[in-house]
Order: C-alpha cells, then sequence, then structure tokens
C-alpha cells in the first residue's frame, strides 16, 4: 500500500494496481488564487475537482485553493490534509458497479480558524486570493427562515461584533478580512456562494453586508458597493466517507488515504458571471456559466433537493437506511415521481436547455445508484434548514396559485412524525439537527395537539393559518399514527 502524499504521487500514478491519475501539473507551479470555507467532501468532490481539471489542461495555476475550516470538528480534517499535502482521492461510483478514482491537487493546505483566526483572516487577506468561496450549508448564514433577515444577536454573531473581538464565526473572518484589504489599499475579493439556497449569492450578500454594517457602518456601505456576489447552482450527491470506503481504496487502489471522497457520476455547476476581480475558466472545465443562474437554482432545489426530503422521512419510517432501497421501490419512485411532476414543476419557469420530463427521470436514476450508498439518515439532518427553503416555497406557491399541494404537506407532516423520535417498531430515532432538542419536545405533542409542530411561525410562518394546509397535514399525520408510513404512502399516490 502506498500512502497518499506528494512525494508518493508519481509511485501512485505508475503503481502495480489499477493505475489512478494524478495530478499531470506541477503543484509547486500552483499559487493560491481562492479561500474556501467549509471543505467537505462535497466540495472536493465539486469545486476542487473542476479547478483540478482545469489544472490537468495547463489552466489556472493561479488559483489554487487554501482551504479553511471554522468549526472545533474541522481540526481532524486539518490533521489528514497537512498529512497528505491536501492531496485526497475522489472516486466516482457508476451504478454498474465500475469505479473512477483520481488523486485531486487543487486544494494547497488548510488552516483550521479556532486555532489560529488571525492565520485564517491573513489568508484570505492576502493579495493574490480574488475569490473567497463558501458551502457552509444551508444553516451557515444565520437567517431567520420567516422575515429573512440576518439574525444580529446570535450568540457567536454577538460575540463577533463586539469591540475587540477575536474574529470566530465565517462573517466575522470573512468581514475582517475585507477591513484589513480596504485599509491596505488592496481590492475585495468576490464571495462565491455554493450552498443550496435560493439566490445564494443575494442571500450572501445580505448577510455579509449586514454583519459589516453591524460592526462598522462605512465598511458595511463599502462591501455593499464593492463586492460582488455570484449566484450559483451546484449538484452532486456525495455521501458522507465511511470506512468502508476507506478499505476500498485501499484494497482496490493500493492508496492509503485517510479521507477520500467517493460520489455519483453526474456533476452541474450553473455560475452567474458576476467576478470583480476576475476568475478561472471554468466554462473550460464544464461549468455553464450564465446571465441568470434562477431557472437551473430552483429547478434543482424543488426537484432534486425537496424530493430528497420527500424521500428520507417516509423512507426512514417505512424502515429504509439507504437511499436507493427507498428509490428503487415503485411505491416511492411514483409518490416522487407525482409530486416533481403535479407540485414542483408547475412552480418553476422553462428552464433554458433543459427537458423537465427527463431532469424527473433522471433524479429518480440518480437516487437509485445503489452502488453510491447514501443514506437516508443523512437527508434526514437538518431539516429545520432544508425543509423551509427547499419544501415550503412549493407549497406557498402552489397555495397561491390552486395547484395541489397534498403532497408536499405530507411531506411536512412525515417530518413531524419522523422528529417524534420514535420509529414505527419504537426504536429511537437519532434527531439531527440544530434545533433538534426543541423539535423532538413539540413532535412528541402530535398526537395530543396535531398543529403542534406547524405552529412554530419562526419555521413555517403562517402556514398554521392556512385552513387548507392545516387538513392536508393533520390527515397524513393521523393516518402515519394509525396506519404506518407505506399505507399512508399507498393512500396518497392512490389519489
Amino acid at each position: 500500500m502506498t500512502q497518499l502524499n506528494p512525494q508518493n504521487l508519481a509511485a501512485i500514478g505508475t503503481g502495480t494496481h489499477p493505475r489512478v491519475p494524478v495530478p499531470a501539473y506541477d503543484r509547486a507551479q500552483v499559487t493560491p488564487g481562492i479561500v474556501h470555507l467549509g471543505v467537505g467532501g462535497f466540495h472536493r468532490a465539486h469545486q476542487a475537482m473542476y479547478l483540478d481539471r482545469l489544472m490537468n489542461a495547463g489552466q489556472a495555476l493561479d488559483w489554487g485553493i487554501r482551504g479553511i475550516g471554522v468549526l472545533p470538528h474541522d481540526a481532524r480534517m486539518k490533521e489528514v490534509m497537512d498529512a497528505q499535502g491536501g492531496l485526497y482521492t475522489l472516486v466516482l461510483k457508476a451504478p454498474d458497479g465500475s469505479r473512477e478514482p483520481r488523486v485531486i491537487g487543487s486544494i494547497l493546505d488548510f488552516l483550521h480558524a479556532p486555532a489560529d483566526p488571525d492565520a485564517a483572516v491573513e489568508a484570505m487577506a492576502d493579495p493574490r486570493i480574488r475569490i473567497v468561496s463558501l458551502t457552509v450549508t444551508e444553516g451557515g448564514y444565520n437567517i431567520d427562515a420567516v422575515t429573512g433577515e440576518f439574525v444580529l444577536d446570535e450568540p457567536g454573531v454577538a460575540a463577533d461584533l463586539t469591540d475587540g473581538a477575536v474574529p470566530r464565526t465565517t462573517f466575522g473572518l470573512v468581514t475582517e478580512a475585507l477591513r484589513r484589504r480596504r485599509e491596505r489599499g488592496v481590492p475585495p475579493f468576490t464571495i462565491m456562494s455554493c450552498d443550496n439556497i435560493q439566490g445564494n449569492g443575494h442571500v450572501a450578500r445580505k448577510v455579509f453586508v449586514a454583519f459589516a454594517t453591524a460592526k462598522d457602518p462605512d465598511l458595511g456601505a463599502w462591501v455593499d458597493a464593492n463586492v460582488r456576489f455570484p449566484n450559483s447552482m451546484v449538484d452532486r450527491i456525495t455521501p458522507g466517507t465511511t470506512d468502508d470506503d476507506r478499505a476500498e481504496v485501499s484494497e482496490r487502489f493500493g492508496i492509503e488515504d485517510a479521507w477520500p471522497v467517493v460520489c455519483e457520476p453526474f456533476v452541474q455547476w450553473v455560475l452567474e458571471d458576476d467576478f470583480g476581480a476576475g476568475r478561472p475558466p471554468y466554462e473550460d472545465a464544464g461549468v455553464q456559466v450564465v446571465e441568470d443562474v434562477e431557472p437551473y437554482e430552483l429547478m434543482k432545489l424543488r426537484l432534486l433537493n425537496a424530493s430528497h426530503q420527500a424521500l428520507c422521512y417516509f423512507g426512514y419510517l417505512a424502515g429504509y437506511r439507504l437511499v436507493h432501497e427507498v428509490a428503487q421501490d415503485p411505491l416511492f419512485a411514483g409518490f416522487l415521481l407525482a409530486y416533481m411532476e403535479r407540485e414542483a414543476t408547475p412552480t418553476l419557469e422553462p428552464v433554458p436547455g433543459i427537458d423537465l420530463d427527463a431532469y424527473r427521470r433522471e433524479l429518480i436514476a440518480r437516487f437509485s445508484n445503489g452502488e453510491v450508498r447514501d443514506t437516508v439518515a443523512r437527508l434526514c439532518n437538518e431539516s429545520s434548514d432544508r425543509i423551509p427553503k427547499w419544501l415550503l416555497p412549493v407549497v406557498r406557491q402552489q397555495i397561491a396559485s390552486g395547484g395541489e399541494f397534498f403532497r408536499a404537506a405530507a411531506v411536512v407532516a412525515s417530518w413531524a412524525r419522523y422528529a417524534e423520535g420514535v420509529d414505527e417498531q419504537g426504536e429511537p430515532i437519532a434527531v439531527s439537527d440544530r434545533i433538534a432538542d426543541r423539535l423532538v419536545a413539540t413532535a412528541q405533542r402530535n398526537r395530543d395537539e396535531p398543529t403542534a409542530f406547524i405552529a412554530d411561525r419562526s419555521l413555517f410562518g403562517d402556514l398554521v393559518d392556512d385552513e387548507a394546509f392545516v387538513a392536508e397535514y393533520t390527515a397524513t399525520l393521523a393516518s402515519l399514527h394509525a396506519k404506518g408510513a407505506r399505507a399512508t404512502l399507498e393512500d396518497l399516490v392512490a389519489r
């Protein structure tokens, strides 16, 4: 077995195991141009892969990535990235069982902000950095789900706003880097959100301008006037790395990699061409660089992301633990297609170059890829950030237009039933959410107070006041209690 590190790249590229492609470029010639916050599996399967593709073609060698971890648990990623010189193995898993591995070299190093916040700030203040990109999750933008405003009194944010504070949050770190650049006469970087949020560039502008303004009104006005925030849509199903994945990389390819990344073959990135200090030639790597991202963005959020939510709670309650098993069940596939065709698609404008019927069926095929082995539990995580952003806009738009919404209401009910924390066999469910304690406590009142869960206006706004929505939601919730997930789904599909 060969340990993955820069010294062993030549041996890996020409080894006796099946040959694994390695960077064809001299990494010593790569200089940083991007800082990325939130270096997880998705970033490494997506944005870093696109840059590596460009570098292998002899382009973008001045756009290397410096990673920054903002959370305490990111210390483990730093250990691995330091030991491996930023290298990792990306393995595409096709439905037929074939594998396509590649060693990615576009990430140069990794900084752990909690251990050295000044080093993280200075990395972004470096004049060579022209883009700061983000995958900090849907909940990482600190937006009130109902008002849409930045929450200034969140404890971490409030601490960062105090005079003389050492920045700890994403907002504090990035804003301090922008302040230093302004003070030093260095042009600002572009802030490029790659998270699954409608209008992610607009949202990023809102939150960073709000934070900077609260810190220093003049700085806030400068950020608003000078920093670019392109919108983007990103897509690639990337499950968490498991010990089985590490073992397969070792046994199949002869590479000892402490944190490989596995994903599906499909990948898509639609990016608004709005950059203040230049950008890599992303279009040469297959990125769709467009003037208007919104049609693609809404397609993905309301068809793919919301369908994951439509699948996961019903699936978990019915006893499934792997996504492909749910998607291969004709009952669940039929429900998902009906949701996409009858409820989500009517809320979409035409998407340039996309056949939505083919896209919907491709989604079912992607979800059914048994090689990826994505878990149902992963899709159930952080629902309080996902449902309000991905599914509830469909509900509201369909109510307003007089269209069908009973399937989306049923998905909300399935979340409420899942959040009770006990499955249909009486086994505990580990609800993973930033407000899990609150959700579980509320959901456990479901049987006595059927509207308790949706009465949380911080998540659902005024939907509890809509009689038609409440009727659909409570009917499904009652059925889930009385008949279980599968029988309830059969009734919904029969409608």
